[in-house]
């Protein structure tokens, strides 16, 4: 097996100067560096990584834990994948900075998190990056106390630094664009109670209702993501039953996903009740292979994943570079509202634009 002495004497120059090609410590010539390669690879020479992080303290090596791998088949082509659209955001980051990303999977299993902190720490890994496949609070304490660590899509109770969703904002801004169409009557289909995002959506949604003067009304909202179960389409058709079962229903609705809004378009459509002539729908994720390939085209809001990785990824590399955790330990990144076909201004109320739930326009 070749040494760096063997590649020294192959490349014509002293041992140190080869050290310093590998450690990338004290500036050498082009010309010097690419003999040092030339040799190293004429010599079939493989430095040991493990021994330059021990003599220079520093590893390029970031560990990424994550459970969008074993997640995949689990998700929806249609759903998109969350986890996997932060992953790549981080790493585009990590790979502008020269820090090689090690990502391990859960495997479904948040017990199984301690033991790979602790994997990744034997690998001297430089810090850690933590992604949950939803908003939620992260019901666990991370080990390694001297080891830094940026959760992505969660939030601990520990002051851990978090990048997550601005979901309360989103909403807010989905919804001052329902109104700004001019609707009044608007309608919201959550996702599942008990979700940090849907609490947050909802303070959003009715922000913006509150700040046009418009009033809220509770029989206007109700809970129907149940994650894709069999009941979930039963819910939506009876709470749209409730919605238009009104002297003024709604002209508009708010889909917590645009999963459901496109399971709305079908029950709708299913019905003789014309998107977006007779009703408007807005979806959330913006996830592309729905809201894209949807009938008008769905506005939606963006689930800034990427962004979501890549600016968890700069916080970390902030903390390596030996600067302070950020001003507040919860840092929100926003989308953007995309406009598209399914939302219009309300139409004028005529005999050709009455809904009654016969699922028949009233002629």
């Amino acid at each position: 097996m070749a040494t760096i002495y063997d590649v020294a004497k192959h490349a014509g120059v002293s041992p140190k100067t080869v050290s310093r090609v590998l450690n990338k410590d004290a500036p050498v010539s082009e010309k010097t560096r690419k003999a040092v390669a030339a040799a190293m690879d004429a010599l079939g020479y493989v430095p040991s990584h493990a021994a330059r992080s021990m003599k220079s303290n520093k590893s390029d090596l970031v560990g990424l834990i994550t459970g969008a791998i074993s997640n995949a088949d689990e998700i929806s082509t249609a759903a998109g994948l969350p986890d996997l659209l932060i992953v790549q955001g981080a790493q585009a980051v990590m790979e502008k900075a020269n820090k090689t990303l090690l990502i391990s999977d859960t495997g479904g299993r948040l017990d199984r998190v301690p033991d790979l902190v602790r994997t990744f720490q034997e690998h001297r890994v430089e810090g850690i990056l933590y992604v949950a496949d939803f908003h939620k609070p992260l019901q666990l304490a991370l080990p390694g106390r001297d080891i830094p660590k940026v959760l992505v899509n969660c939030f601990d109770q520990f002051g851990t630094p978090a990048v997550v969703p601005d979901d309360e904002g989103g909403q807010y801004a989905l919804t001052k664009s329902v109104i700004a169409q001019g609707h009044e009557r608007i309608a919201y289909l959550t996702l599942a109670p008990g979700q940090e995002a849907t609490r947050l959506r909802l303070l959003g949604f009715r922000r913006a209702l509150e700040e046009a003067g418009l009033p809220f009304d509770p029989k206007l909202v109700q809970a129907t993501d149940l994650f894709g179960t069999p009941g979930e389409r039963q819910l939506i058709w009876d709470a749209l039953d409730n919605f238009f079962d009104s002297d003024t229903p709604p002209t508009a609705i708010c889909c917590g996903n645009d999963r459901l809004a496109m399971a709305v378009y079908s029950i709708l459509r299913g019905r003789g009740i014309s998107v977006p002539e007779q009703v408007s729908v807005v979806g959330y994720d913006d996830h592309r292979l729905i809201s894209e390939t949807l009938y008008p085209a769905l506005t939606t809001a963006e689930l800034p994943y990427s962004a979501m990785g890549a600016r968890a990824a700069q916080v970390l590399l902030d903390l390596l570079s030996g600067n302070d955790a950020p001003a507040t330990p919860r840092i929100t990144v926003r989308g953007q509202v995309k406009t598209r076909g399914s939302l219009v201004a309300p139409r004028a109320a005529s005999p050709d634009n009455v809904i009654n739930l016969s699922g028949r326009n009233e002629i």
